[in-house]
């Protein structure tokens, strides 16, 4: 995590370098001799670029806190890890479920209705429920009951 940190650092000093180039390149650009009006700052552009660069402190900031309170490091931050170390147990997953298209399904329906018809969206959710209920519940019944 101190790795990650130290990223998010160079990224925010990067964005808040990028925000003042892009102020002064707009500072420059609106001050050219054929317009008559005072040079002005894009705001829109400078809001988000300088925006960025603090999301980018914030988190920095938080995985630097995390990084001093667990006290250890993780194998991303040794030298001498392996790839190997940094393998763990990333949860339970069911190769062979059928309820994750029928999910993503439904909410492609659910959207497409939301932008073209809403009673398509009703489709959509109803198809949702009985996923995400078949989904939760597919280990209770079947070959793979519990």
């Amino acid at each position: 995590m101190g790795t990650n940190a130290r990223l998010f650092w160079i990224l925010a000093g990067f964005f808040f370098l990028a925000d003042i180039a892009y102020t002064v390149w707009s500072l420059l650009q609106s001050a050219r001799p054929a317009a008559s009006a005072p040079p002005e700052v894009e705001w829109v552009g400078t809001v988000a670029i300088g925006l960025t660069g603090a999301l980018s402190v914030l988190i920095a900031f938080y995985l630097g806190r995390i990084h001093k309170a667990q006290g250890g490091e993780l194998p991303e931050d040794r030298l001498d890890a392996n790839i190997d170390d940094g393998e763990a147990e990333q949860g339970h997953f069911s190769p062979w479920s059928w309820w994750p298209l029928v999910l993503a399904t439904a909410a492609a329906l659910t959207f497409l209705g939301i932008a073209i018809g809403p009673w398509i969206a009703f489709i959509g959710v109803s198809i949702f429920i009985v996923a995400i209920v078949g989904w939760v519940y597919e280990y209770y019944r079947g070959y793979f009951a519990r």
